[in-house]
């Protein structure tokens, strides 16, 4: 199993993207030179995010746009209006190559209605800090820190949660999200009311009566298998592993397409191919394949969608132990009448659904960020099955409309509505011996260790705060290097 290597940056300022505002962006960075997938799952469910190899959490109670970490149950996710019309769109243009009469070349994203979801605006890539990483050889350091844990007793995730007596083996998250998500049922309409009056008359249950009058609703995957050797297009989904021959092969066409994105959407066009792989290339993650895994493995990809021969779109994810993560997703402006900011999202519900089928475990897709406070960034919230993770409690909760009124009443919420819930995966200072440290190319000691050779650390305070951040299971398995 690879070992996570990571340095702490601490604190970082910057402009906002979302509202403009200058150096009103808070968040906490780390640079990872190297992430287990376990790992990043871990982060990414206490709200951190990545960009290449940069780790950020914003501090959404003094941030200026707090960014609640969204994720989406794939296998209670339900097609809306707007998507199935999106998917009937797509396929009519493979069909015929025909666009609908009156469709518009860019799609309205605001915040009313039955929204077609992320089609002109992506979620903003965070400005990386100027400070720049120790340089250490990661394969090294990964050896060096295996062979300085095996004689010792490693940390076990499972003793470090395991719940108390008359928890019934459920996680904290997974019974916070039972307790609020099993509120009062609703209350019945007055049609479904006389529908069942009326069959009670007849002598015929309701399920019958729409057991013969229902059909039977289209899934995503029935909408997404429509195609027929008959189509004018063909499209084609290939998954690329970001390390491998394939991406490098593909790399001009599909930073050629970044490039246009750029300019067109966001009017931001990239450096050069060097900095498009710096933030969307580069991942910690190694390509790892496990036996009761994924087919294609777990580690970061570009999922690329070509027409015939042309590459339309790429979606940017991270294939991790419980969910698939989009990290980015940009695609031909030429085509934006096809929505593909939203058939993109669609499609990677799709992937996470067949992937569920070999791995259950396997069931959710994160979005990265809801941004309640900025108005075009809430079309994440419109997919089903949404949830919000608390900032404080890191247990996850439904996305409702009494969530949705209170982040209207003040941009920064806990969350979690029940005062006495706390983090289960909190670190205390009593945990700070085991933390590991790599002091330089050879040294890679814990934490207790280091103040018996040398008495105290200076560094003290900021590893606490780090090890606050990532929590106890992070920071006892995460090496943390202190080379300064």
């Amino acid at each position: 199993m690879s070992v996570s290597i990571v340095q702490y940056f601490g604190e970082q300022n910057s402009k906002c993207g979302y509202c403009s505002g200058t150096n009103c962006s808070r968040s906490h960075g780390m640079h990872a030179y190297r992430l287990s997938c376990d790992d990043y799952q871990e982060l990414i469910d206490r709200g951190w995010r990545r960009c290449g190899n940069y780790c950020y959490k914003p501090q959404n109670d003094v941030t200026c746009c707090p960014c609640y970490t969204i994720k989406s149950d794939a296998l209670e996710f339900k097609l809306s209006k707007s998507n199935k019309r999106i998917l009937r769109r797509m396929n009519k243009f493979l069909r015929d190559g025909k666009r609908e009469p009156g469709e518009s070349k860019t799609s309205n994203n605001g915040d009313g209605g039955d929204v077609e979801i992320g089609d002109n605006t992506s979620e903003l890539q965070p400005q990386l800090p100027d400070k720049k990483p120790s340089v250490i050889d990661v394969d090294h350091v990964e050896n060096l820190a295996q062979s300085r844990a095996a004689p010792e007793k490693m940390i076990n995730t499972t003793e470090m949660l395991e719940p108390k007596p008359g928890d019934d083996d459920q996680s904290a998250s997974s019974k916070a999200s039972n307790k609020f998500s099993s509120s009062n049922p609703p209350r019945k309409k007055a049609k479904q009311m006389r529908l069942e009056r009326r069959q009670a008359k007849l002598g015929t249950s309701l399920e019958q009566s729409q057991t013969k009058t229902k059909p039977q609703e289209k899934s995503l995957r029935d909408f997404l298998s429509a195609a027929s050797e008959t189509d004018k297009y063909k499209l084609k989904l290939t998954l690329v592993p970001v390390h491998g021959a394939e991406f490098e092969r593909t790399l001009s066409q599909s930073y050629k397409l970044y490039e246009k994105y750029q300019i067109a959407i966001h009017n931001d066009p990239p450096k050069n191919q060097e900095a498009y792989k710096e933030h969307l290339k580069f991942s910690p993650m190694k390509h790892q394949k496990n036996e009761d895994g994924p087919e294609m493995g777990y580690g970061s990809f570009h999922q690329q969608y070509w027409l015939n021969d042309k590459l339309i779109a790429v979606g940017v994810i991270d294939i991790l132990p419980g969910s698939v993560s989009s990290v980015y997703f940009f695609y031909d402006p030429d085509y934006s009448f096809l929505s593909l900011g939203t058939y993109g999202s669609l499609r990677e519900i799709d992937l996470v659904q067949t992937i569920a089928k070999r791995v259950p475990a396997l069931k959710y897709y994160y979005m990265g960020f809801y941004i309640h406070s900025c108005p075009k960034m809430r079309y994440k919230g419109k997919l089903s099955a949404s949830y919000l993770l608390c900032p404080e409690t890191y247990v996850w909760l439904p996305l409702t409309d009494d969530i949705r009124s209170k982040l209207d009443a003040k941009k920064y919420q806990r969350l979690n509505p029940v005062a006495t819930d706390k983090d289960v995966n909190e670190f205390l200072n009593q945990h700070l011996n085991d933390v590991q440290l790599l002091l330089d190319a050879r040294t890679c000691i814990t934490y207790q260790r280091f103040v018996q050779m040398v008495g105290g650390f200076g560094e003290r305070e900021s590893i606490i705060e780090y090890c606050k951040l990532v929590g106890k299971v992070c920071a006892h398995r995460m090496v943390y290097v202190n080379m300064s």
